[in-house]
């Protein structure tokens, strides 16, 4: 389109020439620029078409802009094309992307009919294609700030709109889309995410269950083995999913990158497995009616909170995929506290049993209860090495 035979049709042909020139009517602008998107599928050609145009002088900006517009409400056609068939959050995707150009329509459309807008962005350059650039990245730019302090009242709308599927369940993919494993580019990424929100469960249910312990409710148990459920689902099927995508010729970074994701997901599998071992001895505590004294809360508290932060840290570490010298020193010394606190507690937990202040039922409960906080910070000091460049220093405790 940038030859010296560009457009060259259309330079001749008197009826196209009186059609662009004499036609003021945005709304038939507008109409033409969705026609235009919707047919070729790609908001980039439609612009760069219309800027041929206006270079070679076949189309005024008067008219120029509401094609614009018109282009960039018809972007969203392609979007939702691709989302039939797919996923609820695919369709939501397309339904706010529509929904920002829809509103971009409603705040210019206005702008151009009643404000010296269009005569500003002529003054921008005599170039005809300045021009429908310049009109185009206004159109993107305002829209965007106008709309991002209302992105949540969006998103809000369009699962209003778009009511997730009868047979959908919490037992399935967010970000891995099975349909295009053939696209080595979004492969990676995708596995990241879903053990991102992997790491997050695991996270969640490991608070839920040691803050219950220390206030001994256990109300929330259906929450935490529906978690553990989806943990123990994305472990399998990640794993399965990253076993069939080795296989494709992916990028050396890619796949280093899927290879450490193996190590990270057994280690966030065991961490949902001792949340849930602490939900279950609290059960059995209340069954029970077990006694633990200050101290021994106390203790369990101190070494839960320590436990937490390196969770969190190391979790950090694997979404950036970086982990300093400086960093990694910080989180060793912070699993070998965690440790040294764990010693400690039991010495004083062995020390109220011989004064006999507690039961042996409720000492060997707290025992165990203490071992399952020890294992969660060396599962997240794993987690942690996976984000080292060097391959070889990832270990598996």
């Amino acid at each position: 389109m940038s030859g010296d035979d560009a457009m060259g049709v259309l330079k001749t042909n008197a009826g196209f020439q009186s059609f662009i020139t004499h036609t003021n009517n945005p709304i038939l602008g507008i109409i033409v620029g969705i026609i235009i998107c919707s047919v070729l599928q790609s908001s980039s050609a439609s612009i760069g078409i219309l800027q041929m145009l206006a270079m070679n002088e076949l189309m005024p900006m008067s008219f120029a802009f509401y094609l614009i517009i018109g282009v960039n409400v018809g972007s969203a056609m392609p979007l939702f094309l691709s989302a039939i068939g797919a996923k609820t959050n695919a369709k939501r995707a397309a339904l706010i992307y529509f929904i920002f150009d829809f509103v971009g329509l409603l705040i210019f459309t206005p702008i151009a009919l009643f404000t010296p807008f269009i005569s500003m962005i002529e003054g921008v350059s005599p170039n005809g294609s300045v021009q429908v650039a310049a009109g185009h990245i206004v159109f993107k730019v305002v829209t965007a700030l106008g709309l991002l302090p209302f992105v949540k009242y969006i998103v809000k709308i369009s699962e209003m709109l778009i009511k997730p599927k009868a047979h959908e369940t919490e037992l399935r993919f967010q970000y891995i889309d099975r349909k295009i494993t053939s696209n080595t580019l979004t492969v990676a990424p995708q596995i990241g995410k879903e053990v991102e929100r992997m790491a997050l469960l695991s996270r969640k249910n490991f608070v839920i269950a040691c803050e219950g312990f220390l206030k001994m409710d256990t109300s929330r148990e259906r929450e935490i083995r529906d978690n553990e459920e989806l943990i123990n689902w994305l472990n399998h099927h990640i794993s399965d999913f990253m076993v069939t995508v080795t296989s494709y010729a992916l990028p050396a970074q890619d796949s280093e990158y899927i290879g450490r994701l193996f190590h990270v997901i057994t280690d966030l599998e065991r961490i949902g497995d001792h949340a849930l071992n602490v939900l279950e001895r609290t059960e059995l505590a209340q069954q029970s009616a077990m006694v633990f004294s200050d101290e021994a809360f106390k203790n369990f508290q101190e070494i839960y909170e320590k436990a937490l932060e390196l969770l969190d840290r190391s979790i950090g570490a694997f979404v950036n995929m970086h982990l300093s010298a400086d960093e990694e020193h910080e989180l060793h010394a912070l699993e070998d506290s965690i440790d040294h606190l764990t010693i400690q507690a039991q010495d004083a937990h062995v020390e109220r049993l011989r004064k006999k202040e507690c039961s042996t039922a409720s000492g060997v409960l707290y025992t165990k209860l203490l071992q399952d906080l020890e294992r969660v910070g060396d599962h997240s000091y794993n987690i942690a090495w996976a984000a080292r460049k060097d391959k070889n220093l990832i270990r598996q405790i």
